[in-house]
């Protein structure tokens, strides 16, 4: 049965609606997903006294099912005949709910009808290219949603935010003077990836347009995360497009890793908070063979202040951790500098589903993902001094915790910040009725430093005076002590 055009200008053809209706029957076509996975967010919008207009509605059941949970006034318009036809038939029974048959570029309601306008899949079906004559098509569309909706009504849009279309949408509103509110539909990509043939599915996005007259400042929000309520402001189109654009990019990335083992290499990838160009978690994802007792995916949290050791800096170091933990698949997650990271629970709920989205096709939907690390502490990393070199630029001088309770103090250069250039041991001794820190002389950070030492005393031995002290030029010293 042919469903799909045969080229994608086909999308806007009446002909081909009607056609792709009739082959289907009764059995209903949904876009990114059903009512079930996106009625989290659909409510969080849409309130029963709304007067909702839903544009392609196609067959998807969506209207019926806001129907049957309280949301009475709902005006639904397609372009074919033939399923609106269908759709009448079928939702008799629901009072109040319209069906119509209707050009979305060229409706003939009145102004500000409606309170909220929504698209599920329709805007993807219109603008399958960025030429003259679709984008034609596309600002006659908006333009008639922008007429039918009243002031500080909706208009929700459920798409997949291609590049074309993510790039013409968020400027075209925004110039409206509209409040542009973008969600990722975690349940949805959930659900699709689970019908899909090899679990993996392509991100789904809720853009939210709030129509205003006029806007003394722009309002730019975007919500990755797996908890609605979490919502991060945006401050130029530019940084909420590119906000999008990463999590595309990330989406493929782990589409990749879903299908197929990585084999001896490694993949990485940074997590950046939106509107901040600094990575705030970088997670390297390594495979061996199993199978092993613990399970097949885990992931390891470095502490912070330990990420420039050779465990978790170096690809071989990593691949070492790996074979000491014991499953298939573990993602280390590294912490930058430069943020703040409350407590253990609350990077774990960060990074849960970033983590989640990085597990092999073969981890059950009920498994238990454990987060692995040193202990049960972040970690510290306290700013002791930071300034600039000619020669090296930036570099900060910290503290942080190694193992056994030691403090480390290290010198950074902030061009290669996973390097340690010098590194002491801090002790905590009492002044007074204080306690002060000061710096062990004892400790040697490299094994290298106890040979020099013993080559210096070797050094001693075969002075020529006894009564000059012999002097000495240390070049290169590396790693401090």
């Amino acid at each position: 049965m042919n469903l799909l055009p045969k080229s994608h200008k086909e999308f806007g053809e009446t002909e081909y609606w009607n056609r792709f209706f009739k082959q289907r029957g009764k059995s209903n076509f949904e876009w990114y997903g059903e009512y079930l996975e996106l009625a989290e967010l659909l409510h969080k919008y849409i309130k029963p006294p709304d007067d909702i207009l839903i544009v392609g509605c196609g067959n998807s059941s969506l209207s019926a099912s806001l129907w049957d949970v309280g949301i009475k006034k709902i005006t639904n318009i397609d372009i074919s005949s033939v399923v609106i036809k269908q759709m009448n038939t079928i939702n008799v029974g629901r009072q109040g709910m319209q069906y119509l048959q209707m050009d979305a570029t060229q409706m003939t309601f009145d102004d500000e009808k409606f309170s909220v306008v929504l698209d599920k899949g329709t805007l993807d079906a219109l603008m399958t290219d960025d030429s003259p004559e679709t984008l034609t098509t596309v600002h006659k569309y908006w333009s008639e949603v922008i007429r039918v909706l009243r002031q500080g009504g909706r208009f929700i849009c459920i798409s997949l935010l291609q590049q074309h279309i993510l790039e013409a949408i968020v400027p075209h509103f925004v110039a409206q003077n509209f409040i542009l509110r973008i969600n990722r539909c975690h349940e949805a990509e959930l659900k699709n990836s689970e019908n899909s043939r090899d679990g993996t599915a392509l991100p789904v996005f809720m853009v939210v347009a709030t129509k205003f007259r006029m806007m003394p400042k722009k309002i730019l929000e975007v919500s990755m995360s797996m908890d609605i309520g979490v919502i991060q402001r945006m401050e130029t189109e530019k940084e909420l497009i590119e906000a999008i654009r990463c999590a595309q990019k990330a989406a493929m990335v782990v589409s990749g890793l879903h299908r197929m083992t990585i084999g001896d290499t490694e993949v990485s990838l940074d997590l950046h908070s939106p509107g901040d160009e600094r990575p705030r978690y970088t997670i390297y994802v390594l495979d061996q063979k199993g199978p092993f007792g613990n399970g097949k995916y885990a992931s390891f949290i470095v502490p912070q202040g330990r990420e420039s050791e050779w465990l978790f800096f170096t690809p071989a170091g990593r691949r070492k951790l790996l074979g000491s933990v014991s499953f298939n698949r573990l993602a280390i997650v590294t912490m930058h500098r430069g943020h703040v990271y409350k407590s253990w629970d609350d990077v774990k709920d960060e990074l849960s589903a970033s983590v989640q989205n990085l597990a092999p096709a073969d981890l059950k939907p009920d498994d238990i993902i454990p987060y692995l690390s040193l202990g049960a502490e972040l970690g510290t990393r306290e700013l002791i001094h930071q300034g600039s070199s000619d020669c090296s630029g930036d570099f900060i001088v910290e503290d942080v915790a190694g193992d056994c309770g030691k403090i480390l103090r290290r010198l950074i250069f902030l061009s290669n910040q996973f390097v340690i250039q010098s590194e002491a041991q801090v002790k905590i001794v009492k002044k007074g009725k204080k306690k002060i820190k000061t710096i062990d002389k004892r400790y040697l950070s490299c094994q290298h430093h106890l040979f020099m030492t013993i080559g210096i005393q070797m050094c001693e031995k075969f002075a020529t005076s006894k009564e000059k002290p012999m002097k000495v030029l240390l070049i290169g010293l590396g790693g401090g002590g």
